[in-house]
């Protein structure tokens, strides 16, 4: 079956109203959990860490408010919008694939399942959604505008995700030092008042680096 396609488009006008909304306001999220982290002081890493782990989901709400203001444009036609989401989901998906191989180079930390998933698959699979789209709406197919949209709607779901694992991250990291220094403290304390060497029950070792979770965003 097919329809027309701007009016196609523009039943789904409101869908991407709230999208494009949603992904250009939460694009701040991010400068917010890099400075939570860079106050915390916990900025440390190679630029690899960064670019694999913090720089994806700004692109991630750009790319979703991208396809919602090309969805929301006043096309005469099907080609150009076509064209566009196509291309932007071709672009993501280099990207995305850019992005991989820099998880993988990098030796900061060793990512588990969870961040292969979230930063690595689930992108992957958005963008190469979009590319399908654009070609789907070359056609005007009804299941177009479902193939777009959730593409759209699942990278500002993986964008929301991943500032919010890390600013959990850091919250914790934040807990275990800030615990590791009181009992640093009172073994210290404990020390001078007895003049003898903490015993090795209340013996703290300074926490090590992060391996298991990104040191940034």
């Amino acid at each position: 079956m097919v329809e027309s396609g701007p009016l196609m488009l523009r039943e789904w006008e409101s869908f991407y109203v709230i999208v494009g909304s949603s992904a250009g306001a939460l694009t701040g999220l991010q400068f917010v959990v890099l400075t939570l982290i860079s106050e915390a002081g916990m900025l440390r890493g190679s630029a690899d860490t960064l670019s694999a782990f913090g720089s994806p989901n700004v692109v991630h709400f750009c790319a979703a408010l991208l396809v919602s203001a090309v969805a929301s444009a006043p096309w005469q036609g099907m080609g150009p919008p076509a064209f566009a989401v196509g291309l932007s989901g071709a672009c993501g998906f280099v990207y995305s694939v850019a992005v991989l191989r820099r998880a993988q180079r990098q030796q900061d930390y060793r990512p588990v399942l969870e961040d292969w998933i979230w930063h690595a698959a689930l992108p992957i699979l958005a963008y190469a959604g979009l590319v399908y789209a654009g070609i789907r709406l070359l056609w005007s197919t009804t299941d177009a505008p479902y193939i777009m949209g959730g593409a759209a709607l699942l990278l500002v779901f993986i964008g929301i995700h991943n500032a919010w694992d890390t600013v959990t991250y850091v919250t914790l990291e934040r807990a275990r030092a800030r615990a590791a220094k009181v009992a640093a403290t009172r073994a210290a304390e404990q020390h001078r008042a007895t003049g003898s060497p903490p015993s090795a029950g209340n013996r703290v070792e300074p926490p090590g680096p992060p391996t298991q979770r990104p040191s940034q965003a």
